[in-house]
């Protein structure tokens, strides 16, 4: 060949790998860009749910609104670390103790007497010394550990992972249970009420304990 069809052949096999080099580097480009924009698609942060109760707390994750009366306050994060279940048993529990208590405090203070103690004269906030005094209050002991011990196979029965709903004794004496809307509405009933008992409690004692004329009901 001549020396020009030389440097024509060189030219073009010059181009051609000039060419191919570019189709490489734009492949290269936007496949790396397909996988950033995978890794940023994959790694995006997820925005998680606000408290119902707590609008600028985010809602704890095992407050998913499947119990009765779940509004997602939790702010001390206790959910995190201790079972639910375990948690709305306690919760239970403590709101009847003190819906019985809040009633049978102000009762008391007002002049209401259990039989055969009609005589006598002590107020709500002085029962508790006077009947460690006289000895009586190990029958109110007594018969608190009894029903501990009696619940205790319901309470681990849940905490196993069977079907029993924290609280639940079957005690339905009125039949609320027969229809499952009219419990729901029930059991929402009395975790609300027993939240305020537990809130009410708390302030009847204080307030009487703190001021000494609030003497009765209501205490101020």
């Amino acid at each position: 060949p001549t020396p020009r069809a030389s440097l024509k052949a060189d030219q073009s096999h010059s181009a051609v790998a000039n060419m191919i080099s570019m189709v490489n580097a734009a492949l290269a480009f936007a496949g790396q860009h397909a996988v950033l924009n995978g890794v940023a698609r994959a790694t995006a942060p997820v925005m998680q749910q606000k408290s119902q109760s707590v609008p600028f707390l985010d809602r704890p994750a095992a407050l998913d609104g499947t119990m009765v009366g779940d509004v997602g306050f939790d702010p001390l994060g206790i959910s995190s670390g201790i079972p639910m279940a375990w948690l709305r048993e306690s919760e239970l529990k403590h709101g009847r103790v003190c819906m019985l208590a809040t009633v049978g405090y102000i009762a008391v203070d007002m002049g209401i007497r259990a039989p055969y103690a009609e005589t006598l004269s002590v107020t709500s906030l002085t029962a508790h010394d006077a009947t460690v005094a006289t000895g009586q209050m190990w029958l109110l002991l007594i018969a608190c550990g009894v029903l501990e011990v009696a619940g205790a196979a319901g309470i681990a029965a849940t905490l196993s992972g069977s079907d029993r709903k924290p609280g639940y004794f079957a005690f339905d004496p009125l039949g609320f249970g027969k229809d499952p809307k009219q419990m729901e509405r029930m059991e929402l009933s009395e975790i609300k009420n027993g939240r305020l008992a537990m809130l009410a409690f708390s302030g009847i004692v204080t307030q009487d304990a703190l001021f000494e004329h609030a003497k009765n009901f209501p205490y101020l």
